[in-house]
Order: structure tokens, then sequence, then C-alpha cells
């Protein structure tokens, strides 16, 4: 059995942090996980070993949008009368050039910019005029891939993944009881003790989707995830998003990546202009 937190060439990562707040961070995140130095190559025959994914409804929106505009100070308009739904259980592509409003139209969605005209739900709630505990508790319900990863540079794959957990409160067994898993379903099970710097790009990517969905968040998005990845690496990260959605995540992926859009058999919309139109349903 090996522990996941301590690597002793790395202990000086937590000597900024209060002395209360580095023992809760030490206790929260001490937990031990099989040593299996199994392949880290995603199998997709393989179940996804996560807890139990979000309940789907039928038919349910999770996404309303309606007439929605976003423009921004200096008079740029990035989204322009944008109306589009997205049902539980979904698996959407967003597709355009760069500058078309793909990021714009994420950041909607988790509440990191507010429309200025238009009517916005996210399971529910008019995301935009959420504030405080009651914006953050909504975040917890979505999860998010960035194309540029975000991890944290001195703390370990599984001190990624878990301090999103330990942030929100959940205990060192539950954190315990999720972790593992969601390392194995992204492939990385042999990777638990390494630091970013020592993961190639798509493995970075990997622990970005597990730090995303390690809470099984009813809502992913994903902004751009194969941007800076070659092909092998792209298809890696599609099956594990494929894999998501199978259990009921609904899943929402922006992409300038033509190929996998052509791959695809999934509903493609396109923004261009800040205008959005359906390509495929």
């Amino acid at each position: 059995m090996t522990f996941v937190l301590p690597r002793t060439a790395k202990q000086s990562q937590y000597t900024g942090l209060p002395e209360d707040v580095r023992a809760r961070l030490h206790e929260r995140l001490k937990m031990v996980v099989p040593a299996d130095p199994a392949e880290t190559r995603l199998d997709s025959s393989q179940p996804s070993g996560l807890p139990d994914g979000p309940e789907v409804q039928a038919g349910k929106a999770i996404v309303q949008m309606v007439n929605v505009d976003k423009t921004y100070p200096n008079g740029s308009k990035a989204l322009d009368r944008v109306s589009l739904t997205i049902n539980q259980g979904d698996f959407l592509f967003v597709t355009g050039p760069s500058g078309s409003g793909k990021s714009t139209l994420l950041k909607l969605l988790y509440g990191y910019e507010r429309p200025s005209d238009g009517e916005l739900l996210v399971d529910n709630e008019p995301i935009a005029s959420l504030k405080g505990n009651r914006l953050a508790m909504m975040r917890r319900r979505i999860g998010v891939v960035f194309q540029d990863y975000k991890l944290i540079p001195r703390r370990t794959v599984s001190e990624n993944v878990a301090f999103v957990l330990w942030a929100q409160g959940f205990t060192r067994k539950e954190i315990h009881r999720r972790l593992w898993p969601t390392l194995k379903m992204v492939g990385l099970q042999g990777k638990a003790q390494c630091f970013p710097d020592e993961l190639s790009g798509g493995e970075q990517q990997r622990v970005s989707i597990a730090r995303a969905v390690v809470n099984t968040p009813p809502l992913l998005l994903a902004d751009e995830p194969t941007g800076n990845l070659d092909v092998d690496n792209s298809m890696q990260v599609i099956k594990i998003l494929k894999k998501l959605n199978s259990i009921g995540i609904t899943v929402v992926v922006t992409t300038h990546d033509e190929h996998l859009v052509r791959m695809s058999n999934h509903p493609v919309v396109q923004l261009k202009h800040g205008r959005l139109r359906y390509l495929k349903r």
C-alpha cells in the first residue's frame, strides 16, 4: 500500500499555508490507495468505476438559453440572440472558428460571465443572478475542463483531483471512495503520485477531466479539450467524455477540430460571428 500525499522532495509546497490549514489538508488527503502499477492507457472496454452518475430525466432541459446576447464593455459582441436547449444526458459539440463565441458560451453556463440580455437557466436556476454561496453551490454541479489544464503544479495527480473534494467539504473516507475509481477511469492509476510536469499533455488533460468529474456533476463543460493534443490523445479524451456521458453526465464540448466533428454521431451546433445554428441534430 502506498500513501498518495507525501513525496518528500515536494514537502515544501505546504510551508506557505497557515498551520491549521496545512494540518487539515494533510488529514483530509492522507489516504491509502492500491500501489497497482497498472497500464495507464485508457481501456474503453472497462466500466467507468465512478460513483453513481446523476439521475437523468429524459427530455428534461439542463440548459435553456433564449435570445441570449453578450456584449463586452469595448463594444465587441460575442453572442447574438443565441437560443439553445440542452437536455439531460445530451452530448453536444459546439464548433466554430477562433473568436466565434465558443468560450464565452461556456463561461456563461458556469457563471464566470453574465449575459447582456436574454434568459439563461442552468438546471432550472437563473445562473446570471446567482451570487455568493448560491453561485458556489451551483458551480459544484458543473464540471469544467480547460484547454490549458489549470493543474496545481506543486501537487500530485491524486492531490489535484482530491483537492476539489476537500474544498467542498467531503470526508476523507468519501474522498478515498471517489479518488481511485476516477483515476482508474481516466487510465492514470499508475501516475497517482506524479506531478504535472512529469506527465505528457494528454495525461495532464486526463487529470483535468478527473478533477472535473470526481464529484459526478450532472453537467460537464469541456473547452477545446483536444486543442493541444495529437490525434491519438484527442481520441482518448473523446472516449473518456463519451464514457462519462454513458453514465448520465450531460457533456458540452467546444472544438474547432473538424475531424472530430465529422466522426461524431452527436448533435453539432456552430457559432459564427456570435450567431448559433445546428449543423447536425
